[in-house]
């Protein structure tokens, strides 16, 4: 039977072996240690923010981040539809109450236009905005040049959720640097990883001190174990640093390698009518997974006919995130929608889009891909 081919597979080698191995016998295998540190500077140069905290997940550094914005419980928060769970679950963390915002279905981030009129409609009725949180869908930064302004005339924080987009700019700024903080992931099939892990980063010091400060169980500088407030057992272990120092040497040939792959699947399905790929024209992206969208009146076919064809032949493929209006947990959310993540979420398929993916292993997707096409053009019915 063959192998089965991943969707985003963690692209490791023989750098990260060296780091970790150093790190392990430097004897710093507990939380914190010079590793740890060291991910952290790396990072705020990279992209250029006053500072960086490293813990666990990504999830972990939202909810760290939401908390630095002052959102408190009764506190709405406007966020994406379409995005990964985590990021309306670190919402209802605190107690606050997300509150959903459709997509632009040319690029599946939030609607610009749609928050500007929320923001007004909560404020008429007298809402406490907590934060906007926007997310880089699939590592293509939001629309900036127009939300930043507008949380700013709102004097609403941005909390900027990149965790897909680590690598990403918009218009030659790095996403995780739009907000008042950004977040970033490192799970196992993002960009880079460090098996689980995320980091917020900011220019605001107080901010990040006191995130750290919360992710260590709130312990206070004493001899003995001093709690004055409830903390979170959030920190990143040395030993996932140092894997992830060595990811971050790698990360531009990481994406250089999937932005080829994207140009491929490109020049692969250009001749297909109604099939396209989403933020196709985005020369910034980090191209962390390639998406297609299926016009089903057009090409004939539906975007699971080929996620089946394709698994059949053990190649993994996912929809893109099924909205958060429609997921149970948040079904009773408030939401402005316009249908446009719901389309994406039936039409849309992620395709194996990983740096580790070998040629071999990429031409058998593109034959699989090619097969598919051939039968169906050769009048098989959807």
């Amino acid at each position: 039977m063959s192998q089965t081919i991943h969707l985003s597979p963690p692209d490791v080698g023989p750098l990260e072996e060296s780091y970790l191995v150093a790190a392990l016998r430097s004897g710093w295998v507990a939380p914190a240690g010079p590793d740890l540190q060291a991910f952290e500077s790396d990072i705020a140069q990279r992209l250029g923010t006053g500072g960086a905290v490293a813990v666990s997940s990504g999830t972990a550094a939202l909810h760290l981040a939401l908390l630095g914005v002052g959102v408190r419980p009764g506190d709405v928060v406007v966020v994406p539809t379409l995005t990964f769970v985590a990021t309306a679950n670190a919402v209802r963390y605190i107690g606050a109450r997300p509150v959903f915002v459709d997509c632009d279905p040319r690029t599946g981030n939030v609607d610009v236009g749609l928050v500007a009129d929320l923001l007004r409609q909560l404020r008429s009725r007298g809402e406490r905005i907590g934060a906007i949180v926007p997310v880089d869908m699939f590592g293509s930064c939001a629309d900036y040049g127009a939300l930043a302004p507008l949380c700013v005339e709102a004097g609403v924080p941005l909390v900027e959720d990149a965790a897909e987009a680590l690598g990403a700019n918009h218009r030659g700024r790095p996403a995780g640097t739009f907000g008042h903080v950004g977040v970033l992931s490192f799970n196992g099939n993002k960009i880079m990883t460090t098996s689980g892990g995320g980091m917020l980063v900011s220019d605001d010091t107080a901010l990040l001190d006191r995130a750290r400060h919360l992710s260590t169980q709130a312990r206070e500088p004493a001899r003995h174990y001093e709690h004055r407030e409830t903390g979170y057992n959030y920190r990143l272990s040395n030993l996932l640093a140092a894997l992830g120092r060595a990811q971050l040497v790698r990360l531009d040939g990481m994406i250089a390698r999937r932005r080829h792959l994207r140009d491929q699947y490109a020049k692969l399905l250009a001749p297909v009518p109604g099939v396209e790929l989403l933020n196709a024209e985005d020369t910034e992206s980090n191209c962390w997974l390639t998406v297609i969208t299926v016009e089903r009146e057009r090409c004939g076919w539906r975007a699971d006919d080929l996620a089946v064809h394709l698994a059949e032949r053990h190649i993994e493929t996912r929809p893109v995130w099924k909205p958060m209006h429609l997921q149970p947990m948040h079904a009773d959310a408030e939401s402005v929608l316009t249908g446009a993540a719901e389309r994406l979420f039936a039409d849309g398929l992620t395709l194996p889009s990983g740096s580790a993916l070998t040629e071999p292993q990429i031409a058998r997707v593109f034959a699989a891909i090619d097969e598919f096409l051939a039968v169906r053009a050769g009048g098989a019915t959807a």
